[in-house]
């Protein structure tokens, strides 16, 4: 028989497909909610806390002193919010589309009644979308390539560390991650159709819908819409298509535009907001031109796997990064003799397809980090606009290089190979590791910093946050939250102080914090990044609380062995009484 007329054969039984992808489901469950609450809240996941349980920056007690009491307060559900309020307030305080965030506040007054953990059910629903987008990536590669190419899509999805890791983030990433997913299968589907020559009205516009949608929950969405439609006009204009699928095209992205135009001046306004400047501006020296390459292709390695690298010794950090590396090479070579195999067969529409929406979404992002200087390609988790595709392709690839060979003398379900087998093993250890914490830290580190504060807990701790944005603020309050989980028993309070006018304005306002601790007691300063150790003033006074008419009876003198910085600067103090001498 020829190669071009050999079909990958679909899982022997419905019992066993089915039964396969149930189990499949659930080690994706299993992994998404290990250790769910057991991480830190990072600055990005305070702001979808904020938004999600009805809350506003205005709630937050600035150039004051406040309690951890209030902190709680200001993470308890606020109910009798509507979606439009909750939109207002994500346009006016954040730089984002409101839809996940609406989705999750209704989430969260949903569990209110069932006085969970806050920060599990506000990572919850994140996680069970996280658990669609293994559904979704199924449905992809059954109409892609075929039944068995779909569990195996399944399986790579759910024990893929990159996916695990945007699941357990309390995020926007894993709604379009599944909403992306969708519409490519609606891709493949118009595709389909377009080479038969017909036009099926809800496919196109359950296609627009799914961008529609994806638009008002992520803006980095746009990217996919555009290698979407890149790839299909690349496809058409290789065929004998009629003008009137031109048209549907058009009409089609016409439809989309229309769907987002109530949005479109938000978006253009948070295009110029300070918020979107926080990624540097491409420093153009020949090494860093290669920075953003070496970047994507560690992405592309976490996708599939993720060892320990961050806070390893040197020599665990080398050896994780070259079994990284050399898993990646041998699983190059497999993909390689896959889609070779995949191309030749009935599959090439679909491989073409997908793979020139990966392909132009790699584009777009290498023009954004060379032509707009932006390096997105330091922000792991924007992949998320193009992993669908390559997990989808992947999978086709060891589906197929499966049936060339490879397989398993015994195996316990007909769709796994050799390869595939040490992929899933390479996927769930590492997935383990993301539970756990080991890899795909959250940024800032909170728990250091806190573990940093609370090390002495036999005094008091004053934390002082300098903000002059509302992520600063965000970045303070993750440390807080933190701070008061693991300090139960030491007496904490917590300030904010402006320093829009300059970090003087700091040190300017600490002696006038009316706080309500005894001392002596440790002071933590958190500082604005560019704050360099220099600029720590060596003295600071602060209130007595003892003696509340006389000023300057405190006096904090820095701890040079306290000096620290994880992206922000930290700098401890010890405030003792000040003889009255003085």
């Amino acid at each position: 028989m020829d190669k071009s007329q050999r079909s990958t054969p679909n899982t022997s039984h419905p019992v066993v497909h089915y039964g396969s992808l149930a189990v499949i489901l659930l080690l994706g469950v299993g992994l998404r909610f290990l250790y769910l609450a057991a991480k830190p809240l990072w600055l990005d996941e305070i702001i979808t806390a904020l938004f999600s349980l009805g809350r506003s920056y205005t709630e937050v007690p600035l150039d004051q002193v406040f309690a951890p009491s209030q902190l709680i307060q200001l993470f308890t559900y606020q109910p009798g919010q509507n979606c439009a309020a909750i939109a207002d307030r994500v346009a006016t305080e954040s730089v984002h589309p409101p839809l996940f965030f609406c989705l999750s506040y209704a989430w969260m007054g949903w569990l209110s009644a069932l006085k969970l953990p806050w920060v599990w059910a506000l990572r919850a629903l994140p996680a069970l979308m996280g658990v669609g987008a293994i559904a979704a990536l199924y449905g992809l590669n059954r109409v892609a390539f075929s039944a068995t190419a779909g569990v195996v899509g399944a399986a790579l999805m759910a024990v893929s560390p990159f996916a695990v890791y945007l699941s357990q983030e309390a995020r926007h990433y894993t709604l379009p991650m599944v909403l992306i997913t969708l519409s490519l299968m609606g891709l493949v589907q118009m595709q389909r159709d377009l080479h038969q020559q017909r036009l099926r009205v809800g496919v196109w516009l359950g296609w627009v819908v799914m961008q529609g949608l994806g638009l008002y929950t992520h803006y980095l969405v746009v990217l996919a819409i555009a290698a979407q439609v890149g790839a299909l006009a690349l496809w058409m204009g290789l065929k004998p298509v009629r003008p009137r699928d031109w048209a549907a095209l058009g009409l089609a992205i016409g439809a989309i535009a229309l769907l987002y135009l109530p949005w479109l001046p938000t978006f253009w306004s948070h295009l110029t907001r300070p918020e979107t400047d926080w990624l540097r501006p491409y420093d153009p020296e020949w090494l860093d031109y290669l920075a953003p390459i070496a970047q994507t292709l560690a992405n592309w390695a976490v996708m599939v796997v993720a060892l320990p690298v961050e806070g390893q010794p040197g020599a665990i950090a080398i050896a994780a990064a070259v079994l990284m590396g050399l898993a990646c090479l041998w699983l190059g070579r497999i993909v390689v003799r896959g889609w070779r195999v995949g191309w030749d067969r009935h599959q090439r529409p679909s491989f073409m397809l997908l793979g020139s929406f990966v392909a132009i979404a790699l584009l777009e992002f290498f023009v954004i980090i060379y032509g707009l200087g932006k390096d997105i390609s330091v922000v792991p988790r924007y992949n998320f606009v193009y992993y669908p595709g390559v997990c989808a392709l992947l999978a086709a690839c060891l589906t197929e290089e499966k049936q060339s060979g490879g397989s398993l003398k015994w195996r316990p379900v007909p769709w796994l190979s050799r390869s595939l087998g040490i992929v899933l093993g390479l996927g769930i250890i590492s997935s383990l590791f993301v539970g756990y914490g080991w890899v795909f830290q959250k940024a800032y580190y909170p728990d250091r910093v806190a573990r940093t504060i609370y090390a002495d807990a036999s005094l008091p701790v004053i934390l002082v946050v300098s903000y002059r944005s509302l992520q600063e603020v965000a970045l303070g309050l993750s440390f807080a939250v933190e701070l008061n989980r693991i300090a139960k028993d030491t007496p904490i309070e917590i300030a904010f102080i402006n320093s829009q006018q300059g970090d003087r304005q700091v040190w300017k306002a600490i002696p006038r914090l009316q706080h309500s601790l005894p001392l002596p007691l440790h002071l933590w300063i958190v500082a604005n990044s560019s704050v360099r150790k220099r600029d720590f003033p060596n003295q600071l006074r602060l209130f007595n609380p003892a003696q509340p008419t006389a000023r300057g009876r405190g006096e904090c003198q820095l701890d040079p062995e306290q000096t620290h910085r994880l992206g922000f600067p930290y700098q401890g103090y010890r405030c003792d009484l000040q003889s009255t001498s003085n």
